[in-house]
């Protein structure tokens, strides 16, 4: 039997949350010690002193995701992540990545629903190569028709290796947008991030240009600089390097209205490169800044946090019915979900796996969990936010993230807390009132047939 479909939905999970959220929550009161100011061209700068080691990381989070997409402009937050690699005004084509691995350092850039970031980690002596790079793209990135047709392509054929030929890419990619969220009235969640083949087919280069000058811009943007520096001299390299860049016009509201009003929903689709079922529940969640996300995100764990979680040990272990089970909390700017996911073993149908899921949820609703369960999950995610914090890009992230989902850096501090502050009667609470049938988009893989040569 071919293990790979199992492989690649756990690849193919991590790409879609880009990164998942709960490894991006921030932590205990007083851990990260920073400062935050503006330029007067609307540029947020945080700053975070770590003198542990000689390292700093440049972190550049710019507001838009494909949340800010409109219909027929899909992909263009994920196709600027390869823009912005494609040369500026003083850095060829390819340069930038030369100049920072020459350096010592690594780089890379990401994109989500809500942000698309990009970073740099720097032995401490070369903070000026990162932050000068990252202004000289911001001001001046070389958009042209020739770089656009060659990212074009690339982007086309990641979709093509990750979604469209990937053993439950589009199952998986469907169950994080399309399928929950209404896409007529919600379509900033509603449409994959990846965009679609015809929207990417009549991108041009004036469509490009537009969407850099209104989410490019220093107005749209929040720089991060954590680790050994000098305060005094990072913030007059910030001033020299950005200041000049012009903020850019307003950006326009995200709109999303009656996200989940299609639910109860359920999809089927055949898959050629899958060779077992599989089945995926979508539940409709609040926005990142309610307080029901902490209980939530420690549910998610409970339910399918690993080997010891209550799915994993009811259908792998005793049942023998799925290969794998898993979940998913994605915490988003406007209304997030919670992906549960297993894959079927030989033989079984997805009915069934959906009947357990259901009792143990039924159950969870009915008499909620124990106080060993509820201690394990606090734990778990403590653990997670001890290891991201080792090092100062785990940091600066984890200050973008309170930035962008409270509004406010300073919710580093409290994050943790409130995590752990969380009772077994919230733990109840929240499965009565998001872990319902009424409230979930089913959406179950199929093998097919591979189509013929």
């Amino acid at each position: 039997m071919r293990l790979s479909g199992i492989n690649s939905l756990i690849i193919l999970l991590a790409l879609a949350t880009a990164p998942p959220s709960v490894a991006q929550q921030p932590t205990a009161p007083g851990t990260i010690p920073f400062e935050i100011y503006q330029l007067d061209n609307g540029l947020e700068v945080i700053l975070a002193q770590d003198h542990s080691v000689p390292v700093v990381a440049v972190d550049v989070w710019y507001h838009v995701g494909a949340a800010n997409e409109r219909p027929g402009l899909t992909g263009f937050a994920h196709l600027f992540e390869h823009m912005m690699f494609q040369g500026s005004e003083n850095v060829e084509k390819g340069e930038h990545m030369q100049l920072v691995e020459r350096a010592g350092g690594s780089m890379n850039g990401s994109t989500a629903v809500d942000r698309t970031n990009y970073f740099e980690t720097l032995p401490a002596n070369r903070l000026n190569l990162g932050l000068w790079l990252e202004a000289d793209r911001m001001r001046s990135l070389a958009i042209t028709a020739e770089n656009l047709e060659n990212q074009r392509e690339v982007v086309k054929e990641e979709r093509r290796l990750r979604v469209d030929n990937a053993p439950y890419g589009v199952s998986i990619r469907s169950s994080l947008s399309t399928v929950p969220y209404n896409s007529e009235t919600c379509f900033a969640y509603g449409h994959e991030t990846i965009g679609s083949m015809d929207d990417l087919n009549a991108a041009d280069p004036a469509d490009v240009q537009r969407f850099f000058n209104v989410y490019y811009a220093p107005g749209n943007a929040t720089l991060a600089v954590v680790g050994d520096f000098d305060p005094d001299r990072v913030r007059t390299l910030i001033e020299e390097y950005f200041a000049e860049i012009p903020a850019g016009p307003p950006v326009p509201e995200v709109e999303c209205e009656q996200p989940f009003s299609d639910l109860p929903v359920q999809k089927t689709f055949q898959d050629a490169n899958a060779n077992l079922p599989a089945l995926f529940l979508t539940y409709g969640l609040p926005a990142a800044g309610s307080p029901d996300v902490y209980p939530l995100r420690l549910l998610a764990a409970v339910l399918a946090g690993g080997e010891s979680s209550r799915l994993h040990q009811r259908l792998v272990r005793e049942e023998q019915s799925a290969l794998q089970v898993l979940s998913v909390p994605d915490f988003r700017k406007g209304p997030g979900i919670l992906l549960i996911g297993a894959i079927a073993n030989q033989g079984v149908e997805p009915a069934q796996i959906e009947a357990v899921v259901e009792e143990e949820l039924a159950t969870v609703r009915a008499e909620g969990i124990s106080a060993a369960e509820l201690e394990k999950a606090k734990n778990q995610y403590r653990s997670q936010v001890i290891r991201q914090l080792q090092t100062a890009l785990g940091k600066a992230e984890a200050l973008h993230q309170a930035n962008m989902l409270y509004g406010d850096p300073a919710a580093v501090r409290t994050d943790l807390a409130k995590t752990l502050a969380v009772s077994l009667e919230d733990i109840q609470r929240v499965a009565v009132e998001y872990l319902t049938p009424d409230n979930r988009a089913t959406v179950i893989t199929e093998p097919a047939p591979a189509a013929k040569e």
